[in-house]
């Protein structure tokens, strides 16, 4: 059983509760048939997104097998054959594209584009460098999208913006990674060619600090005061800085190895620094009337 949750990346579920995020920001998310409909969006981006995963290390078998912590996955290690995996993967996107169509044609669509998108992406795409951090982060959105198509709830530009920036910072801090590994000799991803330390640490730096600044902009933009109503929504930006500075710690000062989504569930830091903001975030939203 361990060995098929690795294969389906059990642990990369957390990135599809984006489609959560209209729902919660539209103070919709007490209804529990609105919420039924966001829960079986977020089970069919699982299930597209479980095999995409395997799709991506069915074509990635050579590479993963010399890489120091990729070699340990089902597929290279041999624990789980190819031609099961693709029985498996064809089988998860089969069902994903099903049930996304009996919730919503929108959605559907939706589903459609992000399996074709990181088809396209696992193949070839993924290999140029910028091009490949940007198709994750319309991944994001589309996940938002996914959210607003079966809710009808219009996000503010600035989550759409601010859910861009973020994920292209977790995707190039994906590729600081396997660069790192690179520089200490060990042989990793041939998706790196076009990256070094120096110009990750540069994007890292700007990204960081466009987040905070349109962050710092969503919370005293008029329309979203007049939806908060509440001088509290300022606090949340401390919550946000000192969420990415430590993220920045780990990455630039203590070199952390692991993917951005592992370091999310290890470090107690981030892990408070983002409970603290659910919980002032929900109290603004559903409390404060």
């Amino acid at each position: 059983m361990k060995n098929y949750l690795n294969l389906i990346r059990f642990d990369q579920y957390l990135k599809n509760l984006f489609v959560f995020a209209p729902l919660f920001f539209g103070r919709e998310f007490l209804y529990f048939d609105l919420l039924l409909k966001v829960f079986l969006t977020f089970l069919c981006f699982c299930i597209a997104s479980s095999g995409i995963y395997i799709l991506n290390d069915l074509f990635d078998i050579k590479e993963d097998k010399a890489h120091p912590e990729k070699s340990k996955r089902p597929i290279a290690s041999g624990k789980i054959k190819p031609q099961r995996a693709i029985y498996i993967m064809a089988s998860l996107i089969t069902l994903s594209l099903i049930f996304s169509f009996l919730l919503s044609t929108r959605l559907f669509f939706i589903i459609a584009s992000y399996i074709l998108l990181n088809f396209l992406y696992s193949k070839w795409l993924k290999h140029i460098a910028i091009l490949d951090i940007n198709i994750i982060a319309i991944g994001f959105i589309l996940r938002l999208l996914a959210g607003t198509a079966i809710t009808a709830i219009v996000l503010s530009i600035w989550i759409l913006l601010i859910t861009y920036l973020l994920a292209l910072f977790l995707g190039i801090a994906k590729r600081r990674t396997d660069v790192a590994l690179a520089q200490n000799g060990l042989k990793v991803r041939k998706n790196i060619e076009g990256y070094n330390l120096v110009f990750i640490d540069t994007i890292l730096g700007i990204l960081s600090s466009m987040i905070i600044v349109c962050y710092i902009f969503y919370c005293i933009s008029p329309e979203v005061q007049k939806h908060y109503n509440s001088p509290l929504l300022y606090i949340s930006i401390i919550f946000v800085i000192n969420g990415i500075f430590r993220y920045l710690k780990l990455a630039l000062v203590d070199n952390s190895t692991y993917s951005p989504t592992l370091i999310v569930i290890k470090d107690r830091f981030i892990q408070i620094m983002i409970l603290c903001w659910i919980i002032l975030m929900s109290y603004l939203l559903y409390f404060n009337r």
